[in-house]
């Protein structure tokens, strides 16, 4: 009995020891689990419980012009902080819910359902509020301390950043926009978004024991880095001068769809401006612009109106002055010249023929000029400036394809310029095997895929003496307290042609902008060098049949010592006019009339020019008629008296005006006279000696613009339309030059 009990005893304290080693053991394996194989991500749990991490926005970076003015900012904005766990009693939360949703224009039970958090000192009630809104939650807050001691605290606001655009639609394609959270979605803004965009701070908030944020004094705070600035390229005024000239042509000349004006500094690669329009407003980018479009958008629902509004932004927010590619039709005609003469395959004292048309390849079909009666022998010079297809398609000849391949290339147009924007695009030749028939018409611009940047880029190479220098829009960047971190420098990539080659086209061209078919593009005084282009768009018509064009003006000034490239583009001009002398010519004219005073480019009138040179209006005002009149003749005017008054109330053109010599300056007298008025007559067509006798009897002033000196030269627009009633002395532009057919192609 005694050996069976102990027997019995003795298994169960071997069971015992066995359960109590695999207790202790499996305890022993649980703990070395959960600390040292599961340690770091259950200490990250416990972190996690017990602390709350929020982001603090940084302040993104501002976009100015090359002269400081600012094109884009972010400014204050506040997110209201709802802390429930303050809350004594549901009364509270109700007033409290009540007053805020009144005031941010929220719904009652929305805001009430976040002050029901009780565990909570952390809701996020509404993010980015302004002033206004801001001010009416201070008072309420100031309020309820009185009321409630204990919700001092209750509310609570967060500095908080929103991007802003002071000019709205101003380079909205260059500049770019914003989303919800403050990432760059396009243009400077998505390109330099690493920049701009800062490092956000932390605010770090504890958790007691029962899951309960602490109150704001327990917080931890990492403050946020303000991104840095960049300082463009763009020079607002020159911008300016490209949008307003390029929103007029769009209504002249009924342009469908959009245009490109592009001016560059020639030597530097600079681009001073790149307006693209029709254009939107980036304070508003998802809105659409265009007020056709979106009344169509109107009468679609569900799907089929999602797909559409998706097309219309991605169409509106399209940078056409580098993403689209167009055939740039005659402007190329310059490329071509400049390979012919670095190549030798031809001179200026060379010769052409042309009989209206060409056949480049025994068996093709003859390919017209536009001046479908021939230009005869013609020089090197003279086809150039009369536009002469079937003369480039035998330059085309004399150089052969694979040095125009090469050409091509060494130019810029088969690679990216490599310009500081998203979504640039890159031009096309015909594919391999090339045949004669794709070197023809490549010679003359048809066939040939370019962007408008690589356009001007590869004139801009010409005009600075042959070297291809990469565009760029950001000059510098700024740290936070101003201070510059990176400039970027100009950066030549290769010398494409010689000096003397480059310096005898732009002889050329300065002919072909005085005499020749890009005439109308010419400013009295500056020296332009510049050709027309009017391109069709093969394939990519508006509707089946109906051809559609583009008109272009390529040039720069002044053509003896260039500083800047102009490119001047419409896309699908559906007036009357669509060739590049009728329509982008005059738009070139225009802008260049005012960026090169602007920039301070020195005039260089002829004798005759000195005739037409507009000069500055005085300030008559509050001067006695007979004071006024003697100055205004001093000044070189004709004093018109309108009123039976003694002493000046108003006049016109304003003082600052620029009118021609020997203009008149209405005086107004009394403030009925002031509402008289003219009516603007029509003055197309006219020599410049009618047009100054018709403006005297209409009493109007006139400024011309084009090569007024030229012999038999006639006007082909004005700038205000006929019958129009103005005031007396208004000044209203007249162009003259050529409106005859220039360069059409195909």
């Amino acid at each position: 009995m005694e050996n069976v009990l102990a027997g019995i005893k003795k298994r169960s304290t071997i069971l015992l020891i066995l359960i109590l080693a695999l207790g202790f053991g499996s305890i022993v394996c649980r703990l070395f689990y959960l600390q040292i194989i599961q340690g770091e991500e259950l200490s990250q749990k416990a972190v996690d419980q017990q602390l709350s991490d929020t982001t603090v926005s940084a302040k993104r970076g501002s976009i100015l012009d090359r002269n400081g003015n600012t094109l884009a900012s972010s400014a204050s904005v506040w997110k209201v902080i709802l802390a429930p766990a303050y809350f004594e009693n549901d009364k509270q939360r109700k007033y409290v819910s009540q007053e805020l949703a009144s005031i941010l224009g929220l719904r009652e039970e929305d805001v009430y359902e976040l002050a029901s958090n009780s565990n909570s000192y952390y809701q996020t009630v509404k993010r980015r509020i302004e002033s206004d809104e801001r001010d009416k939650i201070l008072a309420f807050v100031d309020k309820l301390s009185q009321q409630y001691e204990r919700l001092t605290n209750v509310i609570v606001l967060e500095e908080d950043f929103k991007r802003y655009y002071p000019y709205n639609d101003f380079a909205a394609a260059v500049i770019g926009f914003t989303g919800s959270d403050g990432q760059g979605l396009s243009g400077i803004e998505f390109q330099y978004d690493s920049y701009l965009t800062g490092t956000p701070g932390r605010i770090i908030t504890e958790n007691n024991g029962w899951g309960t944020t602490m109150p704001f004094e327990y917080q931890q705070k990492e403050d946020a880095h303000d991104g840095n600035s960049l300082v463009l390229t763009i020079d607002e005024t020159v911008q300016h001068f490209l949008e307003k000239y390029l929103k007029q042509g769009i209504i002249d000349y009924k342009v469908v769809e959009g245009a490109v004006a592009v001016c560059v500094n020639v030597k530097t690669g600079e681009v001073l401006g790149m307006a693209v329009e029709n254009s939107f407003d980036l304070n508003n980018p998802y809105e659409i612009a265009d007020e056709n479009a979106a009344k169509e958008l109107e009468k679609l629902t569900g799907q089929a109106k999602d797909e559409r509004m998706t097309e219309l932004l991605a169409k509106q927010w399209r940078n056409k002055a580098i993403s689209d590619t167009y055939y740039p039709g005659s402007v190329f005609k310059v490329i071509t010249a400049s390979a012919v003469l670095e190549e030798n395959a031809g001179s200026l004292s060379s010769t052409y023929n042309c009989s209206g048309s060409y056949i480049p390849y025994e068996g093709e079909k003859a390919i017209n000029c536009h001046n479908t009666a021939g230009h005869g022998t013609q020089t090197f010079a003279e086809a150039l400036c009369n536009s002469c297809n079937p003369a480039f398609m035998q330059m085309g000849q004399a150089l052969g394809m694979q040095k125009y391949w090469e050409y091509f290339q060494s130019f810029g147009f088969n690679s990216r310029t490599g310009i500081d924007l998203p979504g640039e695009g890159v031009g096309l030749f015909f594919a391999e095997p090339w045949g004669p028939v794709d070197l023809a018409i490549g010679s003359f611009g048809q066939g040939v895929s370019v962007t408008p940047i690589e356009m001007v880029t590869a004139v801009s190479a010409v005009a600075n003496g042959g070297n291809l220098v990469k565009p760029y829009l950001v000059k510098q960047i700024l740290d936070d307290k101003g201070n510059v971190v990176e400039t970027n420098e100009p950066v030549i990539k290769r010398q494409v042609i010689s000096k003397d080659t480059a310096e005898k086209i732009a002889e050329i061209m300065e002919k072909n902008a005085t005499e020749g078919t890009a005439k109308n593009g010419y400013v009295a005084g500056y020296r332009i060098a510049g050709k027309t282009g009017t391109s069709e768009k093969i394939g990519n018509s508006r509707k089946p049949n109906v051809k559609d064009y583009i008109a272009s003006y390529c040039g720069f000034a002044p053509a003896d010592d260039p500083q800047i490239a102009l490119l001047v583009y419409f896309d699908t001009p559906t007036g009357e006019a669509y060739y590049g002398s009728q329509v982008a010519a005059p738009v070139f004219a225009g802008i260049m009339s005012e960026i090169c005073p602007y920039l301070g480019i020195e005039t260089q009138y002829t004798e005759e020019e000195l005739e037409y040179v507009d000069t500055v209006a005085g300030n008559y005002l509050s001067m006695t008629l007979e004071e006024a009149g003697q100055k205004a003749i001093q000044d070189g005017f004709e004093p018109f008296v309108c009123g039976e008054g003694n002493n000046v109330v108003a006049q016109v053109p304003q003082a600052g005006s620029k009118i021609p010599r020997g203009g008149r300056v209405v005086l107004f007298t009394t403030q009925n006279s002031t509402s008289e008025t003219t009516i603007v007559p029509d003055m197309v067509g006219m020599s410049v000696e009618q047009v100054n006798e018709t403006a005297a009897e209409y009493n109007i002033n006139v400024s011309f613009s084009g090569s007024v000196e030229q012999e038999g030269i006639l006007s082909y627009a004005q700038s205000i339309n006929p019958r129009e009633r103005v005031a007396p002395g208004t000044v209203v532009t007249v162009y003259f030059g050529n409106n005859d057919i220039d360069d059409t192609v195909m």
